[in-house]
């Protein structure tokens, strides 16, 4: 009987410990699943119908490993991922990498305005009122709230996202044909092909995703004793990511795909449900683009302002106020508006923005990762916490097929002329 007791103490313990660090990567993960994200899931779902969801199990795999060493390389050195660049590789080749980081961080918060206005309208509502009535909400959480409360608001957004799930039962899919696009995968060589596996995997293994899960993890002072709870965080986040990113594919495949119906963004995917799948498949699917915005809105700017302000050595965090971290709010504060801006302009170029950052995601990302993979195996910085030889295979594998995929998109226009 004692020993029930205690091993029921002693699992409450455990739990406790875990709720009480959970968020850095199921934040992480969910925040992947933004409008840009939603726009490529769907649009690959509507051309390809079920034939790229395979991509998603390889990403999974991916996606943890390197979440794993992020969380473990910011336990271990106290530094977010730009800091040790900065110190390890130069000013020089910071500058340049960073400077890249921070034009596809403005244009992945741009995408992001661009969901909220497209999930408003499908609710009758114009974007001059929402955009801006949402940029003001989200700069008033970061800015005048703190870590604490911004980490709980972001974990009810996370789990919003469910509500794709329901999306995609409403589309009636054929679970057997879906079974053979998982198992027997079939892989088209073409330039619109490739381009879209860039695309899915720049957008399910994005380049702020590193620095923004070090630096979380940095933020809410984990330590190794906490390792194995923040894996199991790190791993709920990662499959939440895929699950959502599946069912998108299925939502769109079920329906959009079978009836030839072409779309340019998420919001179109909404419209179009309506006559297949009914309104309420629709709204459902609009919430959840509207939700995922908001919730990326968020974070993406707030991850470019992390990783551009540690490399070149200025205060950062949203615990800290305004006086204590300058350069930090201004540079968060002038994407915010700067994406605002660019999305209240008639006319403007908002599908091949989203589109193309994804793609841009995608390139950057072997850079990235080279980066990761050197520091994280380096004893001088992580002591006897280096890469064990199975991390090293699949971090270095996801390297060496990222850089091949990025050089079959530069080569296959030039082939097939």
């Amino acid at each position: 009987m004692e020993f029930v007791k205690f091993k029921r103490r002693n699992f409450f313990r455990r739990l406790g410990i875990f709720l009480m660090i959970l968020g850095p990567g199921i934040i992480t993960g969910s925040v992947d699943n933004d409008a840009g994200g939603i726009t490529t899931y769907s649009i690959a779902g509507a051309q390809y119908g079920y034939s790229l969801i395979w991509t998603l199990i390889p990403s999974f795999v991916v996606l943890v490993v390197i979440q794993e060493m992020n969380a473990r390389m910011g336990i271990v050195t106290g530094k977010g991922l730009s800091d040790l660049i900065r110190e390890n590789a130069g000013i020089k080749i910071t500058f340049f990498i960073f400077i890249g980081l921070l034009l596809t961080g403005i244009g992945n918060t741009t995408t992001e305005f661009a969901g909220v206005a497209g999930s408003m309208e499908v609710f009758g509502i114009s974007k001059y009122i929402s955009v801006p009535v949402i940029a003001v909400m989200v700069w008033l959480l970061v800015v005048k709230g703190t870590y604490k409360i911004a980490e709980r608001i972001f974990l009810i957004f996370s789990m919003s996202l469910l509500t794709y799930v329901v999306s995609a039962f409403m589309g009636k899919p054929d679970w057997k044909e879906i079974g053979s696009a998982v198992i027997n995968p079939k892989l088209e060589i073409s330039t619109n092909s490739m381009t879209m596996i860039i695309a899915l995997v720049g957008t399910t293994i994005a380049p702020w995703m590193q620095f923004y899960m070090q630096s979380t993890v940095i933020e809410k002072g984990l330590k190794m004793r906490h390792y194995k709870y923040t894996i199991a965080d790190i791993v709920v986040g990662c499959v939440i990511t895929v699950v959502v990113a599946f069912f998108i594919m299925i939502a769109c495949g079920s329906t959009l795909y079978p009836n030839g119906i072409i779309i340019n963004e998420a919001k179109d995917a909404a419209i179009s449900l309506r006559p297949l799948a009914g309104n309420l498949a629709s709204y459902v699917f609009a919430f959840g683009l509207f939700i995922a915005s908001i919730f990326s809105a968020t974070i993406l700017p707030l991850a470019t302002a992390y990783f551009v302000c540690e490399a070149f050595g200025f205060e950062t965090g949203i615990d800290k106020k305004w006086d204590e971290a300058r350069e930090f709010y201004v540079l968060y504060t002038g994407i915010l508006i700067v994406s605002v801006i660019i999305i209240l302009i008639p006319n403007a170029p908002l599908i091949p923005i989203s589109l193309w950052s994804q793609v841009i995601n995608g390139i950057l990302l072997p850079v990235v990762l080279v980066s990761m993979m050197i520091l994280v195996n380096k004893k001088k910085i992580m002591g006897n916490y280096v890469n064990g030889r199975t991390t090293n295979i699949i971090g270095w594998g996801a390297v060496i097929i990222l850089i091949a995929l990025s050089f079959a998109l530069l080569i296959l226009p030039i082939l097939n002329k």
